[in-house]
């Protein structure tokens, strides 16, 4: 039995109520240590090691080695001081107890449920899977059309409109990326979230969300309002088949890129401060565009 959108919107709603109650309440589950952010640390001894081997083969004299170890030192100084305010300044986290648990839930639920089930779906061709992601990306060209009018990007909007027409007239409604061919037809992925941006408000606070991942108070919000532009929200479904699409969804994206989230982490000495900074700097320069 299908279920209308104004009651679909109340569920939503009521999901997203709870998810906020629970992040207010974060701090309640503190883990007592914040992450140590070692990143901008181990970079400005990188730069220390790499400043002492230059030079032990630059020694022309005294005089040129003890200027070297000042410049050096000095420039040491202020690297730590420049990744340290950047770990300050990319976004807020005071409730990173509750944040960390659920990054720790999201992450065990995709070794355990998503990758497995991707790893599944990988016996279709690549072809047909980056196909259905395509067709994804072309149904939801209201979302990224009315925030590009919202920011005021006349030039992004009219590229839209042309890579969505192009793609659904010739390229089997949205599987195939003709426009792809069209240098002026780049794609514009713009969310409410940036428009918000756009508009003067800040990150506010960071979020980890149960399955959907990093976040931020401004960004959550504008993730909400999406949904009520994106017409998968609409198909005259009920709620737990439009979840459903969004999961199967969610599925096909992880299939072509098993491999990229592990290797992030094994990289990095801390995955969660690694996700919350890469999250933030991606924003940002989503934003800037």
């Amino acid at each position: 039995m299908s279920v209308d959108p104004v009651r679909k919107a109340l569920y939503l709603v009521a999901v997203t109520a709870l998810f906020v109650v629970f992040c207010g309440y974060a701090p309640a589950f503190e883990l007592g240590n914040d992450p140590v952010e070692l990143s901008g640390l181990l970079l400005a001894q990188q730069t220390q090691q790499a400043a002492d081997d230059q030079s032990e083969q630059d020694k022309e004299d005294e005089n040129d080695d003890e200027y070297d170890d000042e410049d050096d030192d000095e420039y040491d100084d202020e690297d730590d001081d420049e990744y340290a305010d950047d770990d300050v300044k990319l976004i807020e986290d005071p409730m990173i107890g509750g944040n960390k648990q659920l990054y720790a839930f999201n992450d065990n639920m995709y070794f355990l449920v998503l990758k497995p089930v991707a790893r599944g779906w990988k016996i279709f061709p690549e072809e047909l899977r980056v196909g259905v992601r395509n067709v994804f990306y072309n149904i939801r060209f209201p979302v990224r059309f009315i925030n590009c009018l919202l920011q005021g990007k006349g030039k992004k909007a009219y590229a839209e409109t042309g890579r969505f027409v192009i793609n659904t007239l010739w390229g089997f409604l949205g599987m195939g990326n003709v426009a792809a061919e069209f240098p002026s037809l780049q794609p514009s992925p713009e969310d409410l979230g940036q428009t918000f941006a756009v508009w003067g408000f800040g990150f506010g606070d960071y979020i980890m969300l149960p399955f959907l991942g990093p976040s931020s108070a401004r960004d959550a919000l504008g993730r909400l309002g999406d949904t009520f532009l994106d017409p998968i929200w609409w198909i005259p479904v009920d709620f737990w088949t439009s979840v459903g699409i969004r999961a199967g969804e969610a599925v096909n994206e992880t299939s072509t890129r098993i491999g990229e989230y592990e290797a992030l982490k094994e990289a990095a000495l801390d995955p969660y401060v690694m996700i919350r900074n890469a999250w933030a700097q991606n924003r940002i320069k989503l934003i800037a565009e």
